[in-house]
């Protein structure tokens, strides 16, 4: 079976038990929360472990970690919270959503810089792809987001969101905290579409940060979309498994 018809015949599955029961629901986004953030942190170098990310969230201060990394889970908690709201008004993919997103995810950390575009060039660590001139960024995200409301629309909903991550990715518009933006943004879309919300795990960085290599410098996106799309086929279980459905 082709890969999106795949994913679409478990959206299906999925859609069939709709309206879910408010106690699984709530269930589902507690660990919804809980697991994107530590996740989408970790890539980072958050050295959060995922019952550390939960007692932070809990407001509570772990010993030996920074003020920072207690930071980085409340923030990508609330930045969750928005894409949420924004999922519910169908919110299309502009510069007020990602400079929204991007504020509260440097909320406390870096105010000069959140929400605003970078003014300096970058290198990105250990990639061979580098990022657009700050000069440039604002005419590239310009180009992105047209791009985002056209043509994007155009595609399937999984292709779409691992390609809106790439692309953004690819220009890296602010100086810190792409990378966390970047899924949300992914995700936005997704949910948009009505699929779940899908985590990419700090286990699989390497694939993770080879397969955008690989779109950037040698423009192959499959084996991103592929990466892409068997996270979204896992962000299933969840479901199945609170639901009680055998997989």
């Amino acid at each position: 079976m082709p890969l999106f018809a795949q994913l679409d015949q478990l959206k299906a599955r999925l859609d069939a038990h709709r309206p879910l029961p408010k106690a699984v629901v709530a269930n589902l986004h507690e660990n919804l929360l809980l697991n994107w953030t530590y996740h989408s942190n970790a890539i980072e170098g958050n050295t959060l472990t995922l019952k550390e990310t939960k007692v932070a969230l809990e407001g509570i201060t772990v010993g030996g970690k920074t003020l920072r990394e207690h930071f980085e889970a409340i923030n990508h908690r609330d930045a969750i919270l928005l894409v949420e709201e924004l999922v519910q008004t169908q919110q299309p993919l502009d510069e007020w959503t990602i400079k929204s997103l991007h504020q509260l995810v440097l909320k406390n950390i870096d105010a000069d810089n959140a929400g605003r575009y970078r003014q300096q060039n970058v290198m990105i660590a250990g990639a061979d792809h580098r990022p657009p001139d700050a000069l440039l960024v604002p005419e590239h995200m310009q180009a992105f987001i047209h791009w985002c409301q056209q043509d994007a629309a155009k595609l399937h909903p999984v292709e779409r969101a691992a390609r809106v991550h790439g692309e953004f990715v690819k220009i890296h518009p602010f100086i810190d905290g792409n990378g966390r933006t970047a899924r949300l943004l992914m995700n936005l879309e997704l949910m948009k579409a009505g699929f779940p919300a899908t985590i990419i795990q700090v286990e699989q960085r390497l694939a993770y940060y080879e397969a955008l290599d690989q779109a950037f410098c040698q423009q192959d996106y499959q084996p991103f979309i592929r990466l892409v799309a068997d996270c979204v086929e896992q962000s299933f279980a969840p479901y199945w498994f609170a639901l009680g459905i055998k997989e």
